[in-house]
Order: C-alpha cells, then sequence, then structure tokens
C-alpha cells in the first residue's frame, strides 16, 4: 500500500502537464526513496521476468515483444500495441495520468500486484535506453 500512495500524488501532480519519460523516471526514483537509483539493468529483468500470474500474460513481452521498439499485439484481444519505447513512439511516457493508468492495469494482470515506484524507475530506465 505504502508505493501507491506516492505514485498517486505523483499522477495528481502532473495530471494537467506533458511530462518527459526522464521527469516521469525522476519522480517515481524520488518517490521509491532517498538514495534510490533506478536501472535499466533492473528493469530489463523486470520486463523479461515470467510472473506466472497470468498463464496467457506471463511476462511483458507477451503483448510488447522481446523488443519494446518494435509493434506489438495484445494476446487476449488481438488489438495491435503500438511500440512501448519513446524511441520508436515519441507519445510514450508524456502523459502522466495515461502512464499511471497502464502501469496499473498491465501490473495487476501481469504481475499480479501494483508496481512499485522503484519498478516504475528502473523500467522507464530501461525503455527510454533505446532496447
Amino acid at each position: 500500500m505504502k508505493s501507491i500512495f506516492p505514485s498517486l500524488a505523483l499522477a495528481l501532480a502532473w495530471s494537467a502537464q506533458a511530462a518527459t519519460p526522464a521527469q516521469l523516471m525522476s519522480g517515481y526514483a524520488a518517490a521509491a526513496g532517498a538514495g534510490f537509483k533506478a536501472e535499466a539493468a533492473r528493469g530489463a529483468e523486470f520486463y523479461k521476468r515470467n510472473f506466472g500470474v497470468s498463464a496467457k500474460m506471463p511476462s511483458c513481452t507477451s503483448c510488447h515483444t522481446e523488443h519494446p521498439s518494435q509493434p506489438g499485439r495484445h494476446v487476449v484481444t488481438d488489438k495491435p500495441i503500438k511500440p512501448l519505447a519513446p524511441a520508436a513512439n515519441p507519445e510514450r511516457f508524456t502523459d502522466p495520468a495515461k502512464v499511471e493508468k497502464w502501469f496499473k492495469r498491465n501490473c495487476s494482470e501481469v504481475v499480479g500486484r501494483e508496481c512499485t515506484a522503484a519498478e516504475k524507475a528502473d523500467f522507464i530506465a530501461f525503455i527510454t535506453g533505446g532496447h
């Protein structure tokens, strides 16, 4: 429950503003606690980890592919998904409200819980690293 409140406060504070992925990552890193530094390697491991909560969506790669710069496809609805990486899709990680919405939905479905601020910061560090 502790990780929900910083994320909610972050989303509310930025809800009317555009942001950059770096700003969002910094906000999540700050919410994770003093001295926390986002790491792309942890984000990559998180992105590829098989959480086993859902047989159809065991990991982020289930819908977003092994390469976040490539388009994906939702494994349940079969709807196309634009690339996750901001380098390939500049709209990604620019709207704090949308970022929180999708983290909440995807973390619940794939991870089985809400993601922590640290996980979100690491994820953005990975996804913006040109992978």
